[in-house]
């Protein structure tokens, strides 16, 4: 059966509960899930007996909520027509990375496996969606790149940014208006102190530093890398 055949709240769900794990090896809530979805407890409570019920989701009360070997299958497949459209936005019709989100959420419900695979051919089979983030393979394999938060990094650092949270399109107009996007490379120094912030040197930039705060530091991932 494709994922398309499934309802558009259960595909929302399967697609949350990887989003949740992708990035974070703590255990997903109902509490988590309801408000990574935007519904109430109670609607995500109801939800997850049915995908139980179908098999898609493991769950006990008041327990954790992982994903089956078939709600993983679902999971990706959404994953993959998110971020290939997300990415097809960016690169073929101009969008600018804080505007798709949202977008994808709306077209990856609506477009057929078919255009799935054509917009994949279009861009070359991309595996890296515009924030980083890992695409998965027509076959479900991903491949996550090898990353830390920000917020591991020692001060006087050198590091690649290698994804960039897109849940805050703000932070995104932010780091774009400073040049910061995946790919860039900067050194790191500490903020002031008790600021809970941190100086960042972009490289080919103007030399002045930029100050970013707890939010943006946990927003983004980077590879340590040896000195220029």
């Amino acid at each position: 059966m494709s994922v398309t055949e499934l309802s558009d709240s259960a595909q929302n769900y399967l697609k949350a509960l990887w989003s949740l794990g992708e990035w974070s090896d703590a255990p997903v809530t109902t509490t988590a899930l309801a408000q990574k979805v935007g519904v109430r407890q109670s609607t995500t409570s109801d939800a997850i007996r049915k995908l139980s019920d179908e098999g898609l989701v493991a769950h006990t009360p008041y327990g954790s909520i992982a994903l089956t070997a078939q709600g993983r299958v679902y999971a990706l497949a959404m994953v993959r027509r998110h971020r290939l459209i997300e990415t097809f936005l960016v690169e073929v019709l101009g969008y600018t990375w804080d505007q798709v989100h949202n977008e994808a959420e709306t077209l990856e419900h609506a477009v057929s496996d078919f255009m799935v695979d054509r917009i994949a051919e279009h861009l070359d089979h991309p595996d890296r969606d515009p924030h980083g983030d890992p695409i998965p393979a027509a076959d479900g394999t991903i491949d996550r790149p090898a990353a830390i938060p920000l917020t591991h990094v020692g001060t006087g650092s050198r590091v690649r940014v290698e994804r960039i949270s897109d849940s805050d399109p703000n932070l995104l107009q932010f780091l774009a208006e400073y040049g910061i996007h995946v790919g860039s490379y900067f050194s790191t120094e500490a903020g002031p102190p008790f600021s809970d912030s941190i100086v960042i040197h972009l490289e080919g930039g103007n030399g002045a530093g930029v100050t970013l705060g707890r939010t943006a530091s946990d927003a983004m991932w980077v590879s340590p890398c040896s000195a220029a």
